[in-house]
């Protein structure tokens, strides 16, 4: 398992005991940790346009991120901007693990998204299926930095 991935899983694993055994612990919290599990266990499959399902059959990005919380029991909207537009927004010192993380174009629209995994050595991560060349048109985690080049900025947004 590479130490990312270990990151992930034990980061989950923590904040779920911390959660589950704290009085008046947010349910949202393990929710949202579990989600991030269940996408980090998508890694590698391949980006397909439209889907949101199966490892084998691919994701496309806002497609992971309805499988992931659905399998925690938590129903999502299907499209990037969709899932903004009902989410709770969250500001960048706010942000926790499991948050989506969304990507937006200079005239505000949403385009893409992907699961805040943390910050390590100075860089925010997320979780998400990518569909750029570069690294591959699969599940990856990757810097947020790379999807925020140029004009487009991150948004945060919580369920």
């Amino acid at each position: 398992m590479k130490s990312t991935s270990k990151f992930i899983v034990v980061s989950a694993v923590f904040l779920w005991a911390f959660n589950a055994f704290s009085p008046g612990a947010e349910a949202a919290t393990s929710v949202r940790i579990a989600a991030m599990a269940s996408a980090n266990t998508q890694k590698g499959a391949k980006y397909v346009y439209g889907r949101e399902g199966g490892y084998s059959r691919g994701y496309d990005c806002s497609g992971l991120i309805k499988w992931a919380y659905k399998q925690r029991g938590k129903t999502l909207p299907r499209t990037a901007q969709e899932q903004y537009n009902k989410s709770k927004k969250v500001a960048v010192k706010d942000r926790k693990l499991g948050d989506l993380i969304l990507i937006r174009d200079a005239r505000g629209h949403v385009y893409h998204v992907g699961i805040f995994t943390g910050v390590r050595n100075g860089k925010g991560y997320m979780l998400n299926a990518n569909s750029g060349s570069y690294r591959g048109r699969k599940v990856v985690e990757a810097p947020i930095s790379e999807y925020t080049a140029g004009s487009p900025t991150a948004v945060y947004g919580r369920y």
